[in-house]
């Protein structure tokens, strides 16, 4: 199966579905890695903060590099200029490429200066080892002062993004200024399956809710990071082009919005592994 790709300002381009890994470790990981790989994907999303990148370079050894694109993240408590470019190199050492497709500011860290971090990334970028620039969890107002300054393209911003939660908002500023939208959590950490609409759409296009949840991103220009253990539950992930949600659905679908995230709350614990800023 050949995946739908979107071309980002670099020229490179990125696959419409991509695997989630959040909260996969060891073996977990890798054999959902090489079952999504072996089913068809060729996008690979992970993070230092989700602390498999090594199992995962385990399993992509098997494969031809030049074929996957790649994705991880920086801690924002990396994010000062030494920090962050230690904490890719390291990254990439875990993973055992020579560089990555994507490299994401996980989240903004209001304690570092934003150029300070964007230059570290522009420096990763010249030496070859990151092709892409992008950030993840940022509003609209951070995404545009990221643009304003960066000596990169903003290349994406992943978010999360799901029927019950459409930030229209933030998504209209991405798409007015040509940034990709990946969509963390586009499942809602499978809470949207339970939703009465999804499953009534899955019944009627004979397809399962996960399937309408992320065809309905994908007809809304948003590149989906679906996570599952099941080969079962990853082969299914893919298989979403083959039919298209009629306008009359897809309005129900948009009528879901609930402004309710499941993991983008306002408040952050800066003391936990993620931001770790001491006072």
């Amino acid at each position: 199966m050949t995946i739908p790709e979107v071309t980002l300002p670099s020229g490179d381009k990125i696959p419409t579905v991509g695997k989630g890994t959040w909260n996969l470790d060891n073996e977990t990981v890798q054999s959902s890695v090489q079952a999504a790989l072996n089913a068809g994907y060729t996008h690979v999303d992970t993070a230092e903060g989700y602390g498999n990148e090594a199992a995962i370079g385990e399993a992509l050894a098997e494969y031809e590099r030049d074929e996957i694109f790649l994705t991880s993240k920086v801690l924002p408590k990396h994010l000062s200029y030494n920090s962050l470019v230690e904490a890719c190199e390291q990254s990439l050492e875990r993973l055992g490429t020579d560089y990555l497709d994507l490299y994401l500011i996980h989240w903004p860290n209001p304690a570092v200066s934003l150029r300070e971090s964007l230059d570290a990334m522009a420096t990763l970028h010249d030496r070859g080892l990151i092709r892409n620039v992008g950030v993840s969890n940022f509003s609209a107002y951070q995404l545009s002062c990221a643009q304003h300054i960066s000596d990169v393209p903003i290349a994406v911003n992943q978010i999360e993004f799901h029927p019950w939660f459409q930030r229209p908002d933030l998504v209209d500023y991405c798409s007015k200024t040509d940034t990709v939208i990946e969509a963390a959590a586009p499942l809602a950490r499978t809470e949207i399956l339970g939703d009465s609409t999804v499953q009534e759409l899955a019944d009627k296009y004979e397809k399962n809710p996960a399937q309408i949840a992320l065809r309905w991103a994908i007809e809304n220009e948003v590149v989906v990071l679906p996570k599952s253990t099941s080969p079962e539950h990853i082969e299914q992930n893919i298989e979403l082009f083959d039919f298209r949600i009629d306008d009359a659905d897809r309005d129900l679908l948009d009528d879901l919005d609930r402004d309710q995230p499941v993991y983008d709350t306002p408040a952050k614990d800066w003391t936990g592994h993620t931001y770790g800023i001491p006072k």
